[in-house]
């Protein structure tokens, strides 16, 4: 029963989306890290209470969703319906593979429009470096980049934890991706309060990145792309990143492709150098977001069977 509100969750994700305007947990949980965030900045005046009022940001955020998602499931279920029902919305809360492709496709047609300032302005909602004096081939790549990296983060990484702990280990896993998006920055602002927030999104993306080099490694074989080039890239490329994650999907990627993404950025008016991965055997073209959405497809697809042919076989076992 668990497994068909999984099931029903996930094609809920590729149907609908995000729509901007529902409720949505994710955002709840922001609202919580802007509120909390405000209290500890205030009540923490030191560098060092920072980094301790960072580590209570992240136990309240997380413990709260995860365990707030529990409470719920548990007074539903008296009702089979309504516990699977409840089931099936958080888990499509969950994934975000067609709010991604939709975001992603939002600068794709602008940028075949060749309107580079409504480029720029719709890239921005979806990344974190500036975006004001970006070309056109910097914001192919930014949204290849986007869309390589939160395959894990906002596909691969719920779907793990998903099966491996139910929704609401999911859902606290979601609040950790969370924290980390809003304040893990190493900049002067955010560098105290979010340091847990990155570091425990480092350790919470540390298997379902690697998972994430092979699935998208074999969904570029799938789609007739390299894949060759994305086992070879990924791992030859995959710590050419400062975070220990994020290089993996993106290099593989990088390779399927035979593209260069990375490189420097700036972030808050603040130029970070970032080593280049991939090779440019080729320029970055803009039908590469068409092929970066559909390996992040194919790739939550093979995730997702993979995950349910494990539970089956671990049932059938008495393993799960």
């Amino acid at each position: 029963m668990t497994l068909s509100a999984y099931l029903a969750g996930y094609l809920l994700d590729l149907w609908l989306g995000d729509p901007p305007h529902w409720p949505h947990p994710v955002r709840w949980i922001g609202h919580a890290v802007t509120g909390l965030q405000r209290v500890i900045r205030r009540c923490c005046r030191s560098r060092r209470a920072l980094y301790i009022g960072g580590g209570a940001l992240w136990l309240l955020v997380v413990g709260g969703s995860g365990g707030l998602t529990w409470v719920l499931l548990r007074l539903l279920s008296f009702s089979p319906a309504l516990e699977w029902l409840a089931t099936a919305w958080l888990t499509y809360t969950l994934l975000a593979t067609r709010c991604l492709r939709d975001a992603a496709m939002a600068v794709y047609y602008v940028l075949r429009a060749d309107d580079l300032a409504a480029s720029r302005r719709q890239l921005s909602y979806i990344v974190g470096r500036d975006t004001q004096h970006l070309t056109r081939p910097q914001m192919m790549r930014a949204v290849v980049e986007t869309v390589a990296e939160n395959s894990v983060d906002g596909v691969i990484a719920p779907l793990f934890w998903l099966f491996i702990g139910g929704v609401p280990l999911a859902m606290a896993y979601k609040a950790v991706n969370t924290l980390d998006s809003m304040v893990g920055y190493r900049t002067p602002q955010y560098e105290a309060i979010g340091c847990v927030s990155a570091r425990m999104d480092d350790a919470a993306n540390w298997l379902p990145a690697r998972l994430g080099w092979l699935l998208l490694a074999l969904a570029a074989g799938l789609l007739r792309l390299d894949g060759r080039g994305a086992w070879r890239i990924g791992w030859r490329d995959r710590y050419q990143h400062k975070s220990p994650n994020c290089a993996w999907s993106e290099a593989t990627v990088a390779g399927a492709l035979g593209v260069r993404l990375g490189g420097p950025n700036d972030y808050f008016s603040i130029r970070v150098e970032k080593p280049w991965i991939g090779e440019a055997r080729r320029e970055i073209a803009l039908g590469d977001i068409i092929h970066s959405i559909r390996l992040m497809y194919v790739a939550s697809a093979l995730m997702l069977a993979t995950m349910c042919l494990l539970r089956a076989g671990g049932a059938g076992l008495g393993w799960w």
